[in-house]
Formats: structure tokens, sequence, C-alpha cells
């Protein structure tokens, strides 16, 4: 369980994190419609599409360690769940968010998004 001050401070210090994984991200998608259109890419080839999704699994188990659930990666859609007047509810952060400014009840997911 998060507070909502925990889930803003986790989200500061894991930009570099996201970020990391919006890269890796964007140079795999790329790197696989060159290789299914041309079956070449300046990217690469195989190998490194390996190596892309290998980086792409661990920086999503490392944004996993403490908690965080990872809804989505593109885009980066990341949960923590926590407490807001005796109810569960799941802090919610989406890429493009300065800070986390949105909350749901843990049972109805990001259609019940609500402001902070």
């Amino acid at each position: 369980m998060f507070t909502l001050a925990q889930a803003r401070y986790l989200v500061a210090t894991l930009h570099p994190r996201v970020d990391e994984l919006i890269r890796v991200r964007a140079d795999l998608a790329e790197l696989q419609a060159d290789l299914a259109a041309h079956g070449v890419s300046a990217l690469g080839g195989r190998p490194e599409v390996k190596a892309l999704e290998a980086r792409l699994h661990a920086i999503l188990d490392e944004l996993r360690q403490p908690g965080i659930e990872v809804k989505s990666i593109a885009p980066v859609l990341l949960d923590f769940p926590g407490e807001r007047e005796g109810r569960p509810v799941l802090w919610c952060w989406l890429e493009g968010d300065s800070d986390v400014r949105w909350y749901h009840r843990a049972d109805c997911g990001f259609a019940g998004r609500r402001p902070i």
C-alpha cells in the first residue's frame, strides 16, 4: 500500500527508468516495423530485437519491484495501490503527467479515474 505522497515520490524517482522504457519501446517498434516491411533496419536485426525485448522486460521488472502495477507500456500507465477515505484505490500515473494527479477505485479501473 502506498500513500499519495509515496506514489508521487516514486514517480519522481522513476522518471529516468520510465524515460528509458519509452526509448526502448520506440526503438523496438521501429526495428520490428522495418524488419517486417523491408527485412532490414538501421537499428539492426533479430539479435537487436531480442536485446531490446530483454531490456524492456528488465525495466518492467524493476518498475514492479516495489509493488507498482504496470498496467500499460504504450502509453506507460502505472498504478500504486493505496487507500482513500477508507476505500482501496489505485493512485494512477499516465505517461505525460508531471505528477500523480488521478486515482480510481480498485474495482472501477481506468474508466473510473478521478482527479485527486
